[in-house]
């Protein structure tokens, strides 16, 4: 169905990082290939049944991991991104939308990723690393003791705090179901998609960025917007 808004407003897009604005998922990988025991396969399936909430997930999957910073960021350099990211990002720019990405992973692992590929002035908000050698201390500046899925970051923070304009969620899983109850239009794949469909959140599903973009690059306005489709 088509919904037509009410009242034009500047539009302001969040972006999930992992999977979404690239190929795959980042932090699993990254957990994967450097953890010395099979642990966190153990952790990460409690969080999927939500027997645990993210930031526990991490912190007990991190343990297990050893990897340098150098090493690390040689690693990630090699992950790809979706293949319209860089053309979303100039899109945006273009017609003046803002945007900020908000992750569950943690910023040194996105914004070395981003470099890589000649992005250089992304808006990033995401948990945080210190090393110590070979062993990562994760600290989660965005974590709440009140959010009811006990997400490592609390993304719907930020969406909540720009209800002035017409929100805009691009994102694939558990950490993206918060933030995209909040938003104004929700662009969902994966088990994002499963979980709005199950919310009975209007939502429009897509396959890679291409989607998401072409929005954008027809809207009436710059910074707003008047019909999109939706799918409930």
């Amino acid at each position: 169905m088509i919904l037509g808004a009410k009242k034009s407003k500047p539009l302001m897009v969040f972006l999930d990082f992992d999977n979404t604005i690239t190929s795959l998922d980042v932090l699993d990988a990254v957990i994967g290939k450097f953890s010395i025991d099979q642990k966190w396969m153990i952790h990460e399936e409690a969080w999927k049944e939500g027997r645990i909430g993210s930031r526990q997930c991490l912190e007990a999957q991190l343990r297990s991991v050893r990897v340098t910073r150098a090493n690390l960021a040689k690693y990630v350099k090699q992950i790809p991104l979706d293949p319209f990211a860089a053309k979303l990002f100039r899109t945006l720019r273009r017609r003046c939308i803002p945007f900020i990405i908000v992750s569950d992973s943690f910023t040194v692992i996105i914004r070395t990723i981003l470099r890589h590929h000649g992005i250089l002035q992304a808006k990033v908000f995401a948990n945080e690393l210190k090393f110590k050698k070979d062993r990562l201390i994760p600290t989660f500046p965005f974590h709440s003791k009140e959010c009811r899925r006990r997400c490592a970051h609390c993304k719907k923070v930020h969406i909540l705090e720009h209800k002035d304009r017409t929100t805009v969620y691009v994102g694939d899983g558990l950490s993206d179901v918060c933030p995209a109850l909040e938003a104004d239009i929700v662009f969902a794949k994966d088990s994002l998609a499963s979980h709005l469909e199950t919310e009975g959140k209007s939502h429009t599903a897509f396959s890679d960025l291409g989607e998401v973009c072409a929005f954008f690059e027809h809207a009436k306005q710059k910074g707003s917007f008047s019909k999109i489709p939706v799918y409930v």
